[in-house]
């Protein structure tokens, strides 16, 4: 029964958080903001506010595909939110040049993300493989490789929360201070942000429930053996 119910815990809550995000986000893509801006002028107007003149503005195909990328150092915003005048596309925008903001000020969340992405990237690539044989073949130690990289990967989740809920709040600041939306538009912009937060909070739930109970199978594996 309890595998049952931890089995639906992990399958359940990211489904339920991306079932919210996609039904508040189309649900706010059709309410036109007050301003009348397209995404990609509310990106534009923000950067441009902050002196982030260097940060560039693309349309990137996908839904909801929209992102940071620190390394060309450009805001991408699927179509939907490029060309669109809604208070969800708003959102989006001001919520991807909340990362510019981070990635200007060298915000310390950001950094230690981008340092663990290629151990956490490695690590949730050969960390089932090290379980899976560890746990098939009663090799402690090999299980116990493969817990260490998945917790690498799980750090790596659980730092992201802090950029997010940073960028999400920045987003806030700059859309009401800069006018784009107005007062009694605030209320559906959190809407559609912290629906976006749900997802990442949903996944490092997952993530250390996932990582808990491979530690607690790695223990009573070392209690047989003893």
């Amino acid at each position: 029964m309890t595998t049952i119910i931890y089995f639906a815990i992990i399958i359940l809550v990211p489904l339920y958080a991306q079932m919210k995000v996609k039904s508040t986000y189309k649900k706010y893509s059709q309410i036109r903001s007050s301003s009348g801006m397209t995404g990609a002028e509310v990106a534009r107007r923000i950067l441009d506010q902050n002196g982030l003149y260097n940060v560039g503005v693309e349309e990137t195909p996908g839904f909801l595909s929209d992102h940071y990328d620190p390394r060309s150092k450009t805001v991408r915003l699927s179509s939907n939110n490029f060309h669109g005048y809604s208070i969800a596309g708003a959102a989006v925008a001001a919520h991807e040049v909340g990362h510019a903001m981070q990635d200007q000020e060298e915000y310390a969340f950001l950094r230690f993300r981008h340092t663990l992405v290629p151990v956490a990237s490695f690590g949730s690539n050969i960390s089932w493989i090290l379980i899976l044989i560890g746990i098939f073949s009663g090799l402690t130690n090999l299980l116990l490789f493969g817990i260490i990289f998945m917790a690498a990967a799980v750090l790596f989740q659980i730092v992201t929360l802090p950029v997010e809920f940073n960028a999400s709040n920045r987003a806030m600041e700059q859309i009401v201070s800069v006018g784009v939306i107005k007062n009694e538009e605030e209320r559906e912009t959190k809407k559609v942000l912290n629906a976006a937060a749900l997802t990442y909070v949903a996944a490092a739930a997952v993530a250390v429930l996932e990582l808990v109970r491979l530690i607690l199978i790695y223990t009573g594996m070392t209690r047989s053996e003893e």
